[in-house]
């Protein structure tokens, strides 16, 4: 994509010693913590230097107010002065929650905090301690992260609070809990039978996680005893507890509750879901050549999901990513603007060096132009003024109703069987309309909803992925209101397929045809030095989606893994 002007995105008693910050300093006991130690020489710090109540502190926080801060804070946790600990930080109310359920709910003791060096206002640490739940002991250590800040009113050092800081798993609102889980563990299985597992395929771990929590009581399995992250959507009915008894609402269904450590193994129920072995291995080994990297295989004629696989295994960015799809968003534009009249792929479309709407100038890639161009030779060529030049004459909803009534996008209703983002594409006005016909603006996509518009575009019919068959639990799959007329598939069919033979797509489609299509795209993301680099096709009754995150050009980056998974499946 061009350089144009870009919308933004988005107890027990302890007598060991303590290592705070490379020291050794001596720990005395305490009702069931080990007393935090020191930073340096001297008596344990209030959270900063006393106020002056005339006179408030103000500007960058000095390396003694961070490490003292840091010191009150830590020293009061680990000791078990829930409150005083408290106090150190900007949120008492929520700190007090979340720091007395560690111990009463989370049931973790014997806990010792230990400082590392400090970056600027952060100061990382190590935690260990011992869940403790009955008859059950196992021992818990991760690494966490706290910041101080400076109060507004008074000037006061402050740790910054958030969840996190107690464990990094944690999202503001969530609470750990021990018991017995609510959820047991599921077995699942791939297409043909087989167990997929973590050490096979590294990157399907949110996918088991989403698995066990959609399924594991389905699937008769028996929980063990866990320490599990309870997440805000979550209710425990029993007061946190029983881990075991949870009403999700639909917020916490985006986000399942997390184990994160196991005291006892519960019996495992079995589901059954659609991966190919082979092409979730081929997934994982592509997008592991990459730093930040997606990719999500389906098969068109049904919307079952064949492959994922994201680079970075803490998130799954193939199916919860929420980012600017760029040119691949010409797909829809393309089909809307077919619709209406106003383009034809083999009638002559303007592509100028640049198109002018809502006081934003948007230009193509290097500024080229095509003179006397066809609407097929922009699509091919990934013009953008060819599409921000039709903006004038199309209503603010018009890109959003297409993207919902025919590809399905944006309604929130998807259920693959795991947690998506079923991407979105909201209703904008001016420059920011104009944007979002080339895939930036407000527009916001995953390699799932990108696989699922390539396929509607081959089939001329929505028909949304899964993961889990809608037998197993007689779930309801997303439909769209309408499919696309038989001449607007057409044309969108032959755009793709000269976009995949002789266009941006060509190189990474090379020897793929003839019953392909593809499209590339770049988006360009506010400070980041490269665009997101983006490639959609489809060959046969196979369509594949995939992002890299500051990679380039998405011919040059995303193609490959998309072209490797299709010709693994061929």
């Amino acid at each position: 994509m061009g350089n144009r002007r870009r919308a933004p995105e988005r107890s027990r008693t302890k007598t060991k010693p303590a290592v705070i910050g490379g020291m050794i300093a001596a720990v005395v006991g305490g009702a069931g913590f080990g007393v935090y130690a020191l930073y340096g020489g001297g008596a344990v710090a209030d959270a900063g230097p006393s106020s002056d109540a005339k006179s408030v502190k103000s500007g960058p926080l000095s390396a003694a107010e961070v490490k003292s801060t840091a010191t009150a804070f830590l020293t009061a946790w680990q000791s078990g002065d829930v409150e005083k600990a408290a106090a150190a930080t900007n949120d008492v109310t929520a700190a007090r929650t979340l720091l007395t359920g560690y111990g009463k709910e989370a049931y973790v003791e014997d806990v010792t905090l230990t400082a590392k060096k400090r970056s600027g206002d952060a100061v990382p640490f190590a935690v260990k301690g011992t869940v403790a739940y009955k008859t059950l002991t196992k021992p818990l250590a991760y690494e966490s992260e706290l910041t101080v800040v400076r109060r507004e009113k008074d000037g006061k050092p402050l740790v910054d609070w958030h969840a996190a800081v107690v464990h990094p798993e944690l999202e503001d609102g969530d609470k750990l809990v021990t018991g017995e889980a609510g959820t047991p563990p599921v077995k699942a299985l791939d297409r043909d039978g087989g167990e997929l597992t973590t050490a096979k395929y590294p990157s399907l771990g949110t996918v088991l996680d989403g698995l066990r929590e959609k399924y594991g009581k389905k699937a008769g399995g028996k929980a063990g005893v866990e320490l599990r992250v309870i997440r805000a959507g979550s209710e425990d009915a029993k007061g946190g507890k029983d881990a075991g008894t949870t009403k999700k609402t639909d917020a916490s269904d985006k986000n399942p509750d997390k184990t994160l450590l196991e005291l006892s193994k519960g019996t495992p129920g079995t589901v059954r879901t659609t991966l190919s072995p082979a092409l979730q291995a081929t997934a994982e080994q592509q997008v592991a050549a990459k730093s930040k990297a997606s990719a999500v295989m389906i098969r068109p004629s049904t919307g079952e999901i064949l492959a994922v696989a994201n680079s970075g295994h803490g998130f799954n960015t193939a199916f919860q990513g929420s980012l600017a799809p760029g040119s691949t968003m010409k797909i829809v534009t393309a089909s809307l603007l077919i619709d209406k009249g106003l383009a034809s792929v083999n009638k002559e479309h303007p592509c100028p060096k640049y198109s002018t709407y809502g006081g934003w100038k948007f230009q193509n890639d290097d500024k080229f132009e095509i003179k006397g161009g066809t609407f097929k030779a922009s699509f091919a060529r990934s013009c953008n003024t060819a599409f921000i030049s039709q903006a004038k004459k199309l209503s603010d909803d018009d890109l959003t109703k297409q993207a919902q009534q025919v590809f399905g996008l944006g309604m929130d209703n998807w259920a693959i069987g795991v947690p998506t983002f079923d991407g979105s594409v909201p209703v904008q006005s001016q420059a920011q309309k104009a944007a979002s016909l080339i895939g930036q603006g407000g527009v916001r996509m995953n390699p799932l909803n990108m696989a699922s518009v390539v396929a509607t575009a081959k089939t001329g019919t929505f028909r949304q992925p899964y993961l889990v068959s809608p037998t197993v639990d007689d779930r309801t799959l997303a439909k769209g209101s309408r499919s696309l007329s038989a001449d607007t598939q057409a044309q969108l069919k032959e755009l793709l397929q000269y976009t995949a033979a002789a266009g941006t797509a060509a190189e990474a489609m090379a020897g793929l045809g003839p019953d392909f299509g593809a499209k590339t795209g770049s988006a360009e993301v506010d400070n980041q030095k490269k665009p997101n680099g983006w490639f959609t096709a489809w060959k046969g009754d196979l369509a594949a989606a995939g992002v890299v995150q500051q990679g380039g050009h998405g011919g040059e980056t995303a193609g490959p893994i998309v072209a490797a998974l299709l010709k693994a499946g061929s």
